[in-house]
């Protein structure tokens, strides 16, 4: 069970990485709209653009170092083993694996051990790379709805006297909130095509991972030398279950952020409007009334429920597997 969860842990890895490499077009895109916001940004717009990207750096640090220490506590564990048990004949491992030659001497399983720590901690890191910048793309399409919302709040006539000057400047918001609405929809449906098949597979493979370490977990409660098991498996279980739930929790913000578009144009002051206005107006309500959303290989929406299934169905995969232990 050990190896098998790393194995679909590495598995997964490698299948993110295909999928990148396969659609760097797209992503060459989505980066280059991410450059264009910014360029064309106003001094209000920035304020908002710059709360988004402080809370994603925040955000994508921790990911980042929880991938890293549960490398770090993973290795602990294994050591901690090969000096509980003084092995002579054979040598344990960070990761069980056949090697071309015999480990005999403690510099070559030192090297060995050295190798593979890092291995494992690059391939954690790019792990909490590939999350994170699933996290900073949504964030940013939600920072653009924000100041889609906020410029709705714009589209007001308060000088009566100035009616012709303030019908142009109406009219001009209007326009802009329509290409930015277009840049948001264009935006997310990049994302979903980017990310569909990976939340996929990550959708099966956590389900697996949480439920293999989850039954480690479970048969080393109170048993002999079970503690280095939980040293090992304890916070891989917990950053799995924080993978799982970041591809679902961006899924389910994304969903409820774009159902305030809708909301924010109805609640705008549509009323005074000319009725050429009201007609855009009108169909920005209708395209709004499509949320955006992430999809699991265009089955289903990401979503918090998806979430509770992933840990209810790893719950009742434990619990057979523990009554046929």
């Amino acid at each position: 069970m050990d190896a098998l969860s790393v194995t679909f842990a590495y598995t997964l890895l490698l299948i993110k990485m295909l999928i990148f490499a396969f659609n760097s077009r797209l992503l060459n895109e989505i980066i280059t709209c991410m450059i264009k916001d910014w360029k064309e940004c106003d001094i209000s717009d920035k304020y908002t653009m710059t709360r988004i990207a402080y809370v994603s750096r925040w955000v994508s640090n921790i990911i980042i170092c929880s991938h890293m220490t549960s490398v770090f506590l993973y290795a602990i564990g294994t050591i901690m083993k090969i000096k509980n048990e003084n092995q002579t004949d054979v040598r344990e491992l960070i990761i069980k694996m056949e090697i071309p030659f015999k480990i005999e001497s403690t510099s070559v399983h030192v090297a060995v051990l050295v190798s593979q720590f890092i291995h494992q901690t690059s391939a954690a890191g790019m792990v909490g790379v590939i999350n994170s910048l699933l996290i900073i793309l949504v964030l940013h399409v939600c920072g653009q709805i924000d100041i889609m919302r906020q410029k709705l709040s714009e589209i007001t006539q308060k000088n009566i006297e100035r009616k012709n000057i303030e019908q142009d400047v109406n009219e001009n918001i209007v326009k802009d909130l329509i290409v930015r609405h277009q840049q948001i929809i264009t935006f997310s449906k990049n994302i979903e095509n980017l990310y569909s098949n990976i939340a996929l597979i990550q959708f099966v493979s956590n389900t697996l991972v949480i439920c293999c370490l989850g039954f480690l977990i479970v048969i080393s409660i109170g048993t002999p030398g079970g503690s280095m098991m939980l040293v090992k498996s304890v916070f891989f279980y917990f950053v799995m279950s924080l993978e799982a739930f970041v591809y679902c929790f961006v899924g389910q913000h994304l969903s409820t952020k774009s159902e305030m578009i809708g909301d924010s144009v109805y609640e705008s002051f549509w009323y005074e409007l000319s009725p050429s206005q009201n007609r855009d107006i009108y169909i920005m309500i209708i395209r709004s009334q499509q949320n955006l959303t992430l999809t699991i290989g265009k089955v289903m929406e990401l979503s918090l429920r998806q979430f509770a299934n992933i840990l209810k169905a790893s719950a009742s995969y434990v619990s057979v597997l523990h009554a046929m232990y």
